[in-house]
């Protein structure tokens, strides 16, 4: 058994497999591969999966029902490279989904194989797709202008907090911005959605929120997640340009639909310094933990460094959270003390503040 940096624990032999589930437990940072386990069915059912990705694997008849009704991941295998690595075009939604289900589609299928070690030819095609995708996203953002809004994966679609974020879209949205996230669920679904409802009448938020919190989260069923979103992007047909940013690296969470374009990257690093650097217009930051902290430093340091007048606004939005929860706020504020960044950075209690620093004009010029 391998583990790997933070929590993921690589499973490739069943030795490993029975080894670790005779602990029995929670196994929801383990990633299964290509292993029979057909005749394992008693020790999958005693585990608690809910988070576990199988990747490849083969299993006894009913066994693959079971594990995603409990909320494991479970992936068929990959054969040849599943994606054009010399593509010209971001990705749109319909092109990530674009099978009966997400699994079988070519975003699953995509995770599936950056999952498996492939050797040299395998690392080379990953870093071709991320060049062809730098390329695309450049000529992309050179018409726009963007405001970046980072966030908490696990917000739930039934929450307030989610709610407020699809407000926060759509007023960025209608104030000519372009909304950038993450491309995940939880905070960076709302604020897409936000986007793509900009030209929509206000009581459009309320009918797509209810429209959606019945499958508050991607678990147990990707499907049926991705399916209420589409079904909302039926019913508004207006949307303005927002951008996505996903990653394969964590491609057990699949990427929401409310972005029209999406610049999905295998190489989680790359995808987090372009995220960041594209957003001219500066990024809010809601509430989220450690990813959302380190791109809040992230992009600190880029502004530590940079002269007047490419300092991007960082507005980081709930007082109490940053400065007693996640204590980034004090930290942040003596980086900036003396630094052309002082002036640009922010923290607020509400979303209509942060709305507003971003959306001045000193903020988009």
């Amino acid at each position: 058994m391998r583990t790997t940096r933070g929590r993921v624990v690589h499973v490739g032999t069943l030795a490993e497999l029975d080894r670790r589930a005779a602990r029995g437990g929670v196994i929801a940072s383990w990633r299964v591969h290509d292993l029979d386990l057909t005749g394992r069915e008693a020790v999958l059912d005693g585990l608690a999966v809910a988070g576990a990705s199988f990747l490849g694997c083969t299993f006894a008849p009913g066994q693959v029902d079971r594990l995603r009704a409990r909320g494991a991941l479970v992936l068929p295998a990959a054969g040849d490279v599943p994606v054009d690595v010399h593509r010209r075009s971001l990705y749109t939604a319909t092109e990530l989904y674009d099978a009966a289900t997400w699994a079988t589609g070519l975003d699953g299928r995509a995770y599936a194989w950056s999952q498996t070690p492939g050797g040299p030819d395998a690392a080379l095609a990953r870093a071709l797709h991320d060049h062809a995708i730098d390329e695309a996203l450049t000529a992309w953002v050179a018409r726009r202008r963007l405001v970046g809004v980072m966030g908490g994966h696990a917000w739930r679609r039934d929450e307030p907090d989610y709610l407020d974020a699809v407000h926060l879209g759509r007023v960025l949205g209608a104030a000519g911005l372009v909304v950038a996230t993450g491309g995940g669920p939880g905070a960076m679904e709302a604020a897409n959605l936000g986007a793509w409802l900009a030209d929509e009448p206000a009581g459009a938020v309320a009918e797509a929120v209810a429209m959606l919190a019945p499958v508050p989260t991607f678990r147990p069923s990707v499907d049926d997640w991705a399916r209420s979103a589409f079904t909302v992007r039926d019913r508004f047909t207006r949307p303005r340009d927002s951008l996505a940013v996903p990653t394969w690296h964590y491609g057990h969470e699949p990427p929401h639909v409310f972005g029209t374009a999406i610049a999905k990257y295998f190489r989680n690093a790359t995808r987090e310094a372009i995220l960041l650097q594209v957003c001219g217009a500066g990024i809010i930051f809601l509430t989220g933990a450690a990813g959302t902290v380190q791109e809040v430093f992230q992009d600190a340091c880029e502004n530590y460094y940079a002269q007047e007048g490419t300092v991007a606004p960082m507005v980081l939005v709930g007082r109490e959270y940053w400065t007693e929860t996640l204590p980034a706020w004090p930290l942040l504020q003596a980086m900036a003390r003396g630094r052309a960044m002082q002036r640009h950075v922010h923290l607020v209690d509400t979303l209509d503040e942060a709305a507003a620093l971003v959306s001045r004009p000193a903020a988009r010029g």
